[in-house]
């Protein structure tokens, strides 16, 4: 019987100090590295009730579905008791249902699972934030975006890390861990966006990297692409004044011979 207080060592009127506690006193004892591969079904159980118990709406759902039936009592499955969540009329639970889910998979190593959902629900027009707590949120959407970048979404996970970094300079959360997303940003852009996008989409793209604001040299560089996408739509007086821009930010750039085609000099 899968009860996430007893896996967790914690009496049910546990309070999220303790089972904070109990949950990292357990991890470092069973946790893969330290006890073997044998231990990782265990250690997704830990994470599971932990993901449950620390959470005030979790906890209060897991409690009122242990505790209804006897049935369910002595087979308890979180996973399931969400999904079926996802089929209620009430938009308000059927969202946090699916919102609860996708976090939930994530962590659970079901990946795929999370991410065809989140797809599915609209990708980053589903409204996950407003359905998790804040901490919640920003940790699934950057597991999202990595996973993201893995099946090639390329556009989906620059929005999502968009969002993020935007968020995190509001009001930090990740602090040192920070500079790890941007850099994850930066290499998304240099090295994978721009094929997977058409030249509109490029253009605003860029347009909300500048807006976060980087280095003087890679705004000139990021404005100096963008100056190329403008030319390649047909906005060539667009075009030179996002290179005159690029210039501002550093003298030393030179334009492409797509913006001197362009008579962009």
């Amino acid at each position: 019987m899968d009860n996430q207080y007893r896996i967790l060592g914690v009496d049910e009127g546990a309070s999220i100090a303790e089972i904070k506690r109990a949950f990292r006193e357990k991890a470092k004892q069973h946790h893969p590295d330290i006890a073997g591969e044998n231990a990782r079904e265990y250690m997704q159980k830990l994470l599971a009730a932990y993901e449950i118990l620390s959470n005030r709406q979790r906890r209060f759902d897991y409690d009122r579905a242990y505790r209804g039936s006897s049935s369910r009592r002595h087979g308890f499955n979180y996973r399931d008791y969400l999904y079926e969540q996802t089929g209620d009329p009430d938009s308000s639970i059927r969202e946090r249902a699916q919102a609860e889910l996708i976090i939930f998979d994530l962590l659970n190593f079901e990946e795929d699972s999370a991410v065809r959902m989140w797809l599915d629900l609209g990708g980053v027009d589903f409204p996950l934030a407003k359905h998790l707590d804040r901490e919640d949120w920003m940790d699934c959407s950057f597991i999202l975006a990595e996973e993201l970048e893995k099946r090639k979404f390329y556009y989906e996970a620059f929005s999502l890390l968009i969002m993020l970094i935007r968020e995190e300079r509001r009001l930090p959360y990740f602090r040192h861990f920070a500079q790890d997303v941007e850099v994850f940003l930066k290499e998304l852009v240099r090295r994978k966006l721009r094929p997977a996008v058409d030249d509109e989409t490029w253009v605003e793209c860029m347009r909300e990297l500048l807006d976060l604001g980087f280095t003087a040299r890679e705004e000139s560089r990021w404005l100096k692409s963008q100056a190329e996408a403008l030319v390649n739509i047909g906005d060539t007086a667009a075009a030179a004044a996002v290179f005159g821009a690029a210039r501002k930010r550093d003298p030393s750039i030179t334009p492409s011979v797509k913006l001197k085609k362009a008579c962009i000099r």
